[in-house]
């Protein structure tokens, strides 16, 4: 038995469809939080830690793909479990959101019925498989285990290069340099990337570079020259640049909308 009620977090710019699956999800008593873009859903997730996160597609500022990369790579809400909602239902959208870390699709319009039952059978499998807090510091960025097709030498490889990558963020390593650290071609640690997170290496240091920013831009104080360098721009011009290509917003109008 729940010792309080379980926590949903709904992302969505249309109103009238917050306004429904308010609606829909409080008739069972779940705990609600609401969103209007990615910037303050990625945010919100980040400071209440929710059970499961209803995330709809089509976003500006960013769009619910990136949105759900960025919660993937972060230890905070790496396990919490995703749905997207989206009018969008064809095999290339649908596959995109499952390999951006969703576990499931829901195709709009949606029946309140089915949204109901897919919300209670994911809640149920993550407390199932045991997973405890989202917020474990320990969480993996990415669900190793389920990826039972990856070879073992890439899943390690990964491993420890996203490490290195996480570690050196304020002086970042080029490809060529952190595959000569790791003894191995570019190649072979490109491939490794694209089979263990569905991110080249590129995409990659920049989504751990802008993750990192957001946390900082949203959670301190800290000068954004300081942020520039913390995530590895010399210039704190050339980051904001971009900052605002990431995620649609100035370094400063993130931090003002995410505080």
């Amino acid at each position: 038995m729940q010792d309080s009620p379980q926590h949903i977090l709904l992302i969505d710019d249309n109103p009238e469809q917050l306004r429904l699956l308010v609606e829909v999800l409080g008739s069972k008593d779940y705990r609600i939080t609401v969103a209007m873009d990615g910037v303050q859903g990625y945010t919100r997730a980040v400071s209440n830690k929710p059970d499961l996160i209803l995330l709809d597609v089509r976003m500006p500022n960013p769009d619910g793909f990136i949105v759900a990369r960025m919660l993937k790579a972060n230890p905070v809400t790496a396990r919490i479990p995703i749905l997207f909602l989206s009018a969008h239902q064809g095999l290339e959208d649908r596959l995109t959101g499952l390999r951006s870390g969703a576990v499931d699709y829901i195709v709009k319009p949606f029946q309140p019925e089915e949204v109901l039952e897919r919300v209670r059978i994911h809640l149920e499998i993550a407390r199932d498989r045991g997973l405890g807090s989202p917020a474990d510091g320990a969480a993996p960025r990415v669900d190793m285990d389920a990826q039972s097709n990856v070879p073992a030498a890439y899943k390690t490889l990964f491993t420890a290069a996203s490490r290195i990558i996480r570690e050196r963020q304020d002086s970042p390593l080029n490809a060529s340099e952190l595959a000569a650290m790791l003894s191995v071609s570019e190649r072979r640690l490109n491939a490794a990337f694209e089979a263990c997170s569905g991110m080249s290496l590129f995409e990659f240091v920049r989504h751990e570079r802008m993750r990192k920013a957001a946390l900082l831009l949203s959670q301190t104080t800290m000068d954004i020259s300081y942020i520039a360098a913390e995530v590895g721009y010399s210039r704190a011009t050339n980051f904001s640049t971009e900052f605002r290509k990431f995620w649609g917003k100035a370094p400063s109008a993130f931090r003002k909308h995410a505080q």
